[in-house]
């Protein structure tokens, strides 16, 4: 009780169904072309138009190619997708912002960027990782197609409430340690199922201490956990951030939304269903092994041997493995990689690409290394170019994408070929996930930097003085 949770979900309780889930009124609904064809078929079929068209944004992301945006989508099924989301936001009389457009690019990096996502706002997408925007303050969390169609419609939706986790990370953290590198720690303690029916809030002095943008990486990944979503409590972090952004409040509204947002924060009485706490100088540079998030390691650590596997997990331990083409008790820094992939919702922002230009800066890719930079907007794009590091990573023997989705999963022309290795800054590494057979290797910007001037996984460390 007395959570931000609390606060939050309780302000926008509509009403509560007797012995069911609660009405929960929404402030933002983001829709990207994959999930969102058959909501508009449902409005369409009954009649209805959205409720509140104002407060719902559209872009495609997921199908967009990474190249030549400028030509049509060769793809059919990716251009039809992308289509039709074009044409039922002009009917729907939604705001668009599509291919080539200085607006578009990954919805979870446009909404932040763009001051989209504020504190204390509850905000929905047909897409998991919409927890992204928890960072700002915010409940938010990914829904079904059904669920955004409802949305559509009422600007509500039926949701039963979760129940409350907080995850403090004390202490500070080491040399070459990222938030990316804090997520994969944590998935691997709590496993992809930990956080199950929780909503989890991150605090500590880590969590404090992070960019407004390693907050974002830290809350996309709160999925990867179980949970229903993740966010941090607004702070001056959070203001700085937001202040001037084109939809961020503005004069006398800026300073009545601050002082609002300055008491978006769990009381000193406050009780969580659960807490958590671990210390940032445990964690080192992480990378995964398997084939779900939650199968991670330090990077000089070794790959679990089958003693310290559960029974019940060991057959999906040993099928994981064989796919990877790991063994037990591997060690796998300096395991020669393919490719590299910078980007998603998860590392597709400015501070992922400074941080990748940083180490790479007077070195040279490998040259069996095929790496893939591709920003998460056409801001972050501009930032690039803007600051100089398009120029440091081309020296380098990197070129710079365009904005998508691109490799983090295969919905595109981005993908993996079949047993080729990946170090990706996304956020899943599923089977397929990256292409038929593509084995990815999930890490940091930083770990994705080093192991693409070696061609092998590497520590980044052996680059930072």
């Amino acid at each position: 009780m007395n959570t931000l949770f609390d606060k939050i979900w309780d302000k926008h309780v509509v009403q509560k169904v007797a012995d069911g889930p609660a009405q929960l009124y929404i402030d933002r609904l983001y829709c990207h072309e994959v999930t969102s064809p058959q909501a508009f078929s449902g409005l369409r079929e009954r009649g209805l138009r959205c409720f509140r068209p104002n407060q719902i944004y559209c872009m495609p992301d997921h199908n967009t190619p990474t190249h030549d945006q400028d030509k049509p989508i060769e793809d059919s099924v990716s251009r039809k997708q992308v289509e039709t989301l074009k044409n039922n936001a002009k009917e729907f009389d939604l705001t668009y912002y599509g291919m080539m457009d200085k607006n578009n690019g990954i919805i979870h990096v446009v909404g932040p960027e763009k001051g989209l996502s504020l504190p204390g706002m509850t905000i929905v997408c047909g897409d998991s990782h919409t927890s992204t925007h928890g960072a700002m303050g915010a409940v938010a969390f990914g829904i079904g197609t059904s669920e955004v169609e409802m949305v559509m419609a009422s600007q509500c939706i039926l949701q039963q409430k979760p129940k409350s986790m907080r995850i403090n990370i004390n202490g500070t953290l080491c040399k070459g340690v990222t938030a990316k590198d804090v997520a994969l720690f944590l998935m691997s303690k709590l496993t992809t199922s930990g956080a199950t029916g929780y909503f989890v809030e991150y605090a500590g002095d880590v969590v404090k201490n992070l960019t407004m943008e390693g907050r974002l990486t830290l809350c996309n990944l709160s999925i990867e956990m179980g949970a229903r979503g993740g966010f941090v409590a607004p702070d001056e972090v959070t203001f700085e951030y937001l202040n001037g952004r084109e939809y961020a409040p503005k004069g006398a509204d800026w300073d009545k939304a601050v002082a609002y947002w300055k008491t978006l924060k769990s009381g000193d009485d406050a009780i969580f269903d659960k807490e958590l706490t671990f210390d940032g100088k445990d964690i080192e540079p992480r990378i995964t092994y398997g084939t779900n998030p939650g199968m991670g390691i330090g990077i000089t650590e070794n790959i679990p041997t089958e003693d310290t596997i559960s029974a019940e997990a060991k057959a999906s331990f040993a099928k994981s493995l064989d796919y990877m083409g790991f063994q037990p008790g591997e060690k796998l820094l300096g395991h020669p990689i393919d490719y590299i992939f910078l980007g998603a919702c998860t590392n597709g922002r400015i501070e992922d690409f400074r941080a990748f230009a940083s180490l790479v800066r007077g070195k040279h890719k490998a040259e069996h290394v095929i790496a893939w930079l591709v920003p998460g907007s056409w801001t972050v794009d501009k930032q690039i170019k803007d600051e100089g590091l398009d120029t440091i990573l081309h020296q380098a023997g990197f070129d710079i994408r365009q904005p998508g989705c691109s490799a983090c999963l295969a919905m595109n022309d981005d993908k993996i070929p079949a047993g080729k290795y990946c170090v990706s800054t996304s956020n899943r590494n599923f089977e397929g996930r990256q292409g038929p057979g593509s084995r990815t290797i999930l890490a940091s910007p930083l770990v994705a930097a080093a192991s693409a001037i070696t061609g092998v996984i590497t520590d980044p460390r052996d680059f930072i003085d």
